[in-house]
Protein backbone atom coordinates (compact mmCIF):
# COMPACT_ATOMS: atom_id res chain seq x y z
CA UNK A 1 0.00 0.00 0.00
CA UNK A 2 1.45 3.33 -1.01
CA UNK A 3 1.91 6.71 1.46
CA UNK A 4 -1.32 8.09 1.58
CA UNK A 5 -3.64 5.26 0.93
CA UNK A 6 -6.65 4.66 2.43
CA UNK A 7 -7.55 0.97 3.45
CA UNK A 8 -10.13 -1.03 2.07
CA UNK A 9 -11.64 -2.64 5.14
CA UNK A 10 -10.54 -3.15 8.82
CA UNK A 11 -8.02 -5.98 9.95
CA UNK A 12 -9.10 -7.29 13.01
CA UNK A 13 -5.55 -4.78 15.07
CA UNK A 14 -7.56 -1.85 13.67
CA UNK A 15 -10.87 -2.90 15.31
CA UNK A 16 -11.43 -1.84 18.60
CA UNK A 17 -12.55 -4.76 21.42
CA UNK A 18 -16.15 -2.83 21.40
CA UNK A 19 -16.74 -4.20 18.04
CA UNK A 20 -14.76 -7.23 18.25
CA UNK A 21 -17.54 -8.10 20.96
CA UNK A 22 -20.77 -6.88 18.73
CA UNK A 23 -19.59 -8.75 16.05
CA UNK A 24 -20.51 -11.88 17.37
CA UNK A 25 -23.39 -10.89 19.43
CA UNK A 26 -24.63 -9.43 16.25
CA UNK A 27 -24.25 -12.46 14.45
CA UNK A 28 -25.85 -14.63 17.11
CA UNK A 29 -29.25 -12.06 17.33
CA UNK A 30 -29.62 -12.70 13.94
CA UNK A 31 -29.55 -16.53 14.31
CA UNK A 32 -31.93 -15.99 16.91
CA UNK A 33 -34.30 -13.24 15.50
CA UNK A 34 -34.32 -16.13 11.66
CA UNK A 35 -35.37 -18.97 13.91
CA UNK A 36 -38.01 -16.98 15.99
CA UNK A 37 -39.66 -15.93 13.10
CA UNK A 38 -39.00 -19.41 11.49
CA UNK A 39 -41.01 -20.94 15.07
CA UNK A 40 -43.73 -18.05 13.75
CA UNK A 41 -42.44 -15.47 16.62
CA UNK A 42 -42.09 -12.80 14.00
CA UNK A 43 -44.47 -9.93 15.67
CA UNK A 44 -41.61 -8.03 17.54
CA UNK A 45 -38.65 -6.02 17.09
CA UNK A 46 -35.25 -6.21 18.57
CA UNK A 47 -36.19 -2.96 20.71
CA UNK A 48 -39.09 -4.70 22.26
CA UNK A 49 -37.17 -8.13 22.82
CA UNK A 50 -34.31 -6.03 24.45
CA UNK A 51 -37.47 -5.22 27.12
CA UNK A 52 -38.64 -8.63 27.23
CA UNK A 53 -35.30 -10.11 28.07
CA UNK A 54 -35.15 -8.01 31.19
CA UNK A 55 -38.65 -9.15 32.93
CA UNK A 56 -37.30 -11.05 35.62
CA UNK A 57 -39.37 -14.77 36.32
CA UNK A 58 -41.71 -13.21 38.83
CA UNK A 59 -42.17 -9.67 36.97
CA UNK A 60 -40.22 -6.66 36.65
CA UNK A 61 -41.75 -2.62 36.96
CA UNK A 62 -41.75 -0.88 34.28
CA UNK A 63 -39.34 1.79 35.40
CA UNK A 64 -36.76 -1.28 36.23
CA UNK A 65 -37.02 -2.52 32.40
CA UNK A 66 -36.33 1.15 31.51
CA UNK A 67 -33.37 1.34 33.59
CA UNK A 68 -32.24 -1.89 32.62
CA UNK A 69 -33.09 -1.39 28.99
CA UNK A 70 -31.28 2.36 28.83
CA UNK A 71 -34.41 3.88 27.28
CA UNK A 72 -37.27 6.35 28.87
CA UNK A 73 -39.87 5.47 30.92
CA UNK A 74 -42.29 6.29 28.04
CA UNK A 75 -40.77 4.25 25.47
CA UNK A 76 -40.54 1.28 27.72
CA UNK A 77 -44.39 1.91 28.44
CA UNK A 78 -44.96 2.09 24.37
CA UNK A 79 -42.82 -0.93 23.81
CA UNK A 80 -44.60 -3.26 26.91
CA UNK A 81 -48.28 -2.14 25.61
CA UNK A 82 -47.13 -3.53 21.97
CA UNK A 83 -45.61 -6.65 23.53
CA UNK A 84 -49.20 -7.01 25.34
CA UNK A 85 -51.01 -6.33 22.78
CA UNK A 86 -49.41 -9.05 20.79
CA UNK A 87 -49.76 -11.84 23.65
CA UNK A 88 -46.10 -11.69 25.04
CA UNK A 89 -46.63 -10.11 28.29
CA UNK A 90 -49.28 -9.43 31.03
CA UNK A 91 -49.21 -6.89 33.90
CA UNK A 92 -50.25 -7.49 37.49
CA UNK A 93 -50.09 -5.61 40.72
CA UNK A 94 -47.27 -5.90 42.62
CA UNK A 95 -47.62 -7.62 46.04
CA UNK A 96 -45.13 -5.77 47.67
CA UNK A 97 -46.75 -1.65 46.32
CA UNK A 98 -49.98 -1.60 45.57
CA UNK A 99 -49.37 1.46 43.38
CA UNK A 100 -47.21 -0.02 41.07
CA UNK A 101 -47.27 -2.27 38.70
CA UNK A 102 -45.27 -5.55 37.22
CA UNK A 103 -44.77 -6.76 33.90
CA UNK A 104 -44.54 -10.13 33.66
CA UNK A 105 -44.20 -12.89 30.62
CA UNK A 106 -46.68 -14.60 29.34
CA UNK A 107 -46.94 -18.18 28.22
CA UNK A 108 -46.10 -16.82 24.33
CA UNK A 109 -42.96 -15.14 25.85
CA UNK A 110 -41.65 -18.30 27.30
CA UNK A 111 -42.34 -20.16 24.57
CA UNK A 112 -40.25 -17.57 22.16
CA UNK A 113 -37.47 -17.68 24.87
CA UNK A 114 -37.12 -21.45 24.53
CA UNK A 115 -36.73 -21.01 20.47
CA UNK A 116 -34.05 -18.75 21.46
CA UNK A 117 -32.51 -20.37 24.46
CA UNK A 118 -31.93 -23.38 22.08
CA UNK A 119 -30.55 -21.32 19.34
CA UNK A 120 -27.89 -19.96 22.06
CA UNK A 121 -26.90 -22.58 23.03
CA UNK A 122 -26.00 -24.14 19.14
CA UNK A 123 -24.11 -21.01 18.47
CA UNK A 124 -21.94 -21.39 21.88
CA UNK A 125 -21.51 -24.95 20.41
CA UNK A 126 -20.31 -23.93 16.82
CA UNK A 127 -17.92 -20.73 18.69
CA UNK A 128 -16.77 -23.97 21.34
CA UNK A 129 -15.65 -25.88 18.23
CA UNK A 130 -13.99 -23.01 16.72
CA UNK A 131 -12.04 -21.57 19.63
CA UNK A 132 -11.55 -24.99 21.18
CA UNK A 133 -12.75 -26.02 24.66
CA UNK A 134 -10.19 -23.98 26.26
CA UNK A 135 -10.33 -20.62 24.57
CA UNK A 136 -13.93 -20.62 24.89
CA UNK A 137 -13.73 -20.76 28.84
CA UNK A 138 -11.02 -18.18 29.21
CA UNK A 139 -13.60 -16.10 26.55
CA UNK A 140 -16.39 -16.79 29.42
CA UNK A 141 -14.33 -15.87 32.18
CA UNK A 142 -12.84 -13.22 30.93
CA UNK A 143 -16.53 -11.45 29.91
CA UNK A 144 -17.53 -12.66 33.25
CA UNK A 145 -15.07 -10.67 34.52
CA UNK A 146 -15.65 -7.64 32.80
CA UNK A 147 -19.28 -7.54 33.49
CA UNK A 148 -18.52 -6.91 37.12
CA UNK A 149 -17.39 -3.63 36.06
CA UNK A 150 -19.92 -2.83 32.77
CA UNK A 151 -23.24 -4.18 34.36
CA UNK A 152 -24.54 -2.55 37.42
CA UNK A 153 -27.68 -5.41 37.36
CA UNK A 154 -25.07 -7.57 37.94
Amino acid sequence: MGAGSEPTSATESDLNTGVLLFLPYRALENRVFAALAEAGFDDFTPAQARVMQRIGPEGTRLTELAEQAQITKQTAGFLVDQLEKAGYVTRAPDPTDKRARLVRGAKKAWAAKEVADAVVAEVEREWEEHLGKRRMQQLREALTLLRQITDPWA
